[in-house]
């Protein structure tokens, strides 16, 4: 299963957000007094399409697609040098597919702030710098080793390549994700479990004071955002924690009565899908609804792996039709043939997100 890991500084409100994700109710783990463990919970991910097919089928079992929350620890500086509880840190961030990245647009005197003020760009960069620090001293563990050597081997000698190449960009400050590599040299690189490689979603925590979409902190987040390639997502981070003990219509008249058009959680959860780069598909009828979880690009056979191995191993087609032409067809699958969007697809067939199928197969 792939997993978000939620980083930022400390009182950023990374704890918070989680709660917001994942309705967990979840504590505070304090890496320094031992805790070693971070909050983990499995979420649903928000689909509309999902919803629609189990209105349409009223199947006696649902099941959405879901996607891991990691809670992590407050990384401040000097973490990549062991201090405070950089080391657990970094060890589970190394194990996150994607990085959510919470940064602090909220005052509140109770709470005060590591570095003393509110700077969302500086906090960002803080983390960022510790994060390259981490994967520099990889790279050069990994060089030191080679240099060591008699001599290298053609295969050593192209990974000393690459990671020149890899520390060079470090060096330039700039995160592994903006070397723009080849699948060939990620795949080189996999073993490293390099942290600023991994895609990253950035989460501005405001608070229910701060509806102003113009504010100058907020804008400047904006920019950086857009300048790093990142993806924002706005989250009014203590309110949306506390109204989720609501129900959802009180909870949308209270957000419009301060001004907030939608709830931050299920924008963030869906971005936080499309980071990690998947996909859905689904599978209906009476008996279950079901939302399978698929990376973009594979194909209709690693579709059938999916479901089971063994319609892999005995796959003969895919019936496919998308959920977009089986609305269009008034839910109707005998009408989608009729009209040839209702297909037969072979092993290569690359998988769209929202296909509906069907795997015929004989083992």
């Amino acid at each position: 299963m792939l997993k978000c890991g939620i980083i930022g500084l400390p009182l950023s409100g990374k704890s918070t957000v989680f709660n917001v994700v994942t309705r967990a109710g979840a504590e505070v783990k304090a890496y320094a007094s031992g805790k070693t463990d971070p909050n983990k919970a499995m979420v649903n991910v928000p689909d509309e399409r999902f919803d629609h097919l189990v209105e349409f089928f009223e199947p006696k079992k649902i099941t959405p697609a879901t996607v891991e929350f990691v809670d992590l620890a407050g990384l401040s500086r000097n973490a990549s040098k062991g201090e405070g509880v950089g080391n657990a840190f970094l060890s589970f961030v190394g194990e996150s597919d994607a990085l959510v990245h919470v940064v602090r647009l909220f005052e509140n005197p109770d709470v005060p702030h590591p570095e003393d003020t509110v700077d969302p760009v500086r906090d960002w960069n803080i983390v960022e710098m510790e994060l390259i620090f981490r994967d520099l001293a990889v790279i050069e563990n990994r060089l030191s080793r080679l240099a060591a050597k008699k001599k290298n081997i053609p295969a050593e000698t192209a990974e000393k390549d690459l990671l020149e190449r890899c520390q060079t960009c470090l060096l330039e400050e700039r995160p592994l994700r903006e070397l723009g590599l080849s699948a060939e040299e990620l795949r080189l690189l996999s073993g490293f479990a390099f942290v600023t490689l991994k895609p990253e979603l950035l989460v501005a925590n405001l608070d229910e004071t701060q509806t102003d979409d113009s504010m100058p902190q907020l804008e400047a987040l904006r920019r950086l955002a857009h300048e790093k390639q990142i993806r924002l997502v706005k989250i009014f981070g203590k309110m949306e924690m506390e109204l989720a003990e609501l129900p959802e219509e009180e909870q949308k008249e209270f957000m419009g009565e301060l001004g907030i058009a939608e709830s931050g959680r299920n924008r963030l959860i869906s971005e936080a899908y499309a980071l990690l780069g998947l996909i859905s598909f689904f599978t209906t009828g009476k008996d279950e609804v079901k939302a399978w979880t698929l990376l973009g690009g594979e194909t209709a056979v690693d579709a059938a792996g999916t479901i089971h191995s063994d319609l892999a191993r005995g796959f003969i087609r895919a019936q496919v039709v998308s959920y977009v032409d089986f609305i269009a067809h008034d839910r109707s699958l005998a009408k989608c043939r009729e009209k040839g969007v209702l297909r037969l697809e072979g092993k290569e067939y690359i998988v769209a997100d929202g296909d509906m199928i069907e795997i015929r197969f004989n083992v």
